[in-house]
């Protein structure tokens, strides 16, 4: 049996594409058509504002018209994913209109629910090939929006599904009196210290130094690693399993904003774990998302994972409404407008997503799955009208880009992970 997926990130639509579309939609539209599945991750709400805003929000409060699912549609995805920092903007209520609208819109869609039951459940798409399980979550997001289990006496918590992790730093064994004594004289663990001496938190592990909420140990150099929550591992193993004996496929999806430093094409270790683990539990797949820009491509027992695939869809500017605390948060009066809000928050437009072009640059893999192997590969770049003023309403919308050096970058960051590439007609090509 043969079957046949395409893929994308992050799609920021907050409104319609064009009336008949836009150049280069037809050949994009194209693209997506060579897979029976076509997976993307809805990266904001959609409704009609009628919930209030959450105390936090993603970055900034996201929000589209629920009738751009119409567009997505006749683009070609059939699955998508709703896990990702975004996902509570609108508290439970904007959480509840979308998953409402995306559930009307007859695409199924994972990673968030009215429980941590619910958001980590598999959901199926029955492919003329195939039937492919989708599971999602998002290792960014507030502690608030996770999704809690119910119990015997009450009911659970709406939210997504997490991937948490935790972090650990490493300082040389000549810099502890320096840093303990700057524990002590600061006391930045002093509250810390007496909530676990009171039983309230847990005690520190002999091996470990706490600097108020940050955990250090001593090692030969100084640095950071992230590693995976044992209990959201258990959750996937378990869910991947049911997923096997109901799908022929199993994709994961997650969305990851977090970097190895500052770098946004940089893999934290906990991804690259994560990914692992998920296939070693019987996963096909891994399709990751969230730093707005492409990571690199690992081949991980013959199953592709997609570090990340960036953004497929834009829209960051075309915002109507915000709630008071998005205009709070940048000093402004509640009144100002939209362009008043996003002039503040990006100084001018000088800083922030609208000033690396590299933001505005994707790729769309297929690949070809034939009893259960990997047979073929292939990525197409994409780009999103950087170029474009703001103002241009073909900013945002994705088009194949005309030349390869978006493949050549996406080269550069999966050959340390072992991943060669022919680059051929504009196409980059999976050596098998």
């Amino acid at each position: 049996m043969k079957m046949t997926f395409t893929a994308a990130g992050d799609a920021i639509i907050q409104r319609h594409i064009p009336q008949g579309g836009y150049p280069g939609y037809d050949k994009f539209k194209e693209l997506l058509s060579q897979g029976d599945t076509c997976f993307f991750n809805l990266e904001t709400t959609l409704h009609h504002y009628e919930s209030y805003g959450s105390q936090y929000s993603g970055g900034g409060y996201l929000c589209g018209p629920p009738e751009v699912l119409e567009d997505v549609k006749k683009l070609g995805f059939n699955v998508t994913s709703f896990a990702n920092n975004h996902t509570l903007d609108y508290s439970y209520g904007g959480l509840e209109k979308t998953l409402e609208n995306v559930k009307q819109a007859g695409i199924p869609c994972a990673g968030a629910g009215s429980n941590l039951q619910e958001a980590a459940q598999p959901v199926y798409y029955e492919s003329p090939t195939g039937r492919v399980a989708v599971i999602a979550a998002t290792s960014t997001f507030n502690p608030a929006a996770i999704a809690g289990n119910a119990s015997a006496y009450i009911q659970g918590r709406p939210g997504l599904n997490p991937v948490r992790f935790t972090t650990t730093y490493y300082i040389k064994q000549d810099d502890v009196s320096r840093f303990k004594k700057i524990i002590r004289e600061t006391q930045i663990d002093d509250e810390n210290e007496f909530y676990r001496q009171s039983g309230f938190a847990p005690a520190v592990p002999d091996d470990e130094i706490t600097f108020g909420d940050y955990s250090f140990k001593v090692a030969d150099k100084r640095g950071f690693s992230t590693s995976v929550d044992t209990r959201d591992l258990a959750r996937f193993q378990k869910i991947i399993a049911e997923a096997k004996t109901q799908a022929d496929y199993v994709l994961i999806s997650l969305h990851c904003h977090e970097m190895k430093g500052k770098d946004r094409e940089s893999l934290p270790d906990f991804e690259k774990e994560f990914a692992h683990k998920c296939i070693d539990y019987g996963a096909d797949a891994i399709i990751g998302h969230g730093p707005h820009t492409i990571r690199g491509l690992e081949i991980y027992q013959g199953r592709p994972i997609f570090y990340s695939l960036g953004d497929i869809i834009l829209n960051i500017q075309n915002l109507t409404k915000a709630p008071a605390d998005y205009f709070e948060s940048f000093s402004l009066p509640t009144d100002s407008t939209i362009a008043d809000l996003f002039n503040a928050q990006w100084a001018g437009y000088t800083r922030g997503m609208h000033v690396d072009p590299k933001l505005y640059e994707t790729v769309v893999p297929y690949w070809q799955v034939e009893d259960g192997q990997l047979t073929e590969l292939t990525l197409t770049p994409i780009e999103l009208g950087f170029d474009y003023p703001l103002s241009d309403n073909r900013k945002g919308w994705p088009v194949v880009a005309q030349d390869d050096q978006i493949l050549q970058r996406l080269a550069d960051l999966s050959e340390p992970l072992g991943t060669k590439f022919e680059i051929r007609d504009n196409v980059a090509h999976l050596r098998l």
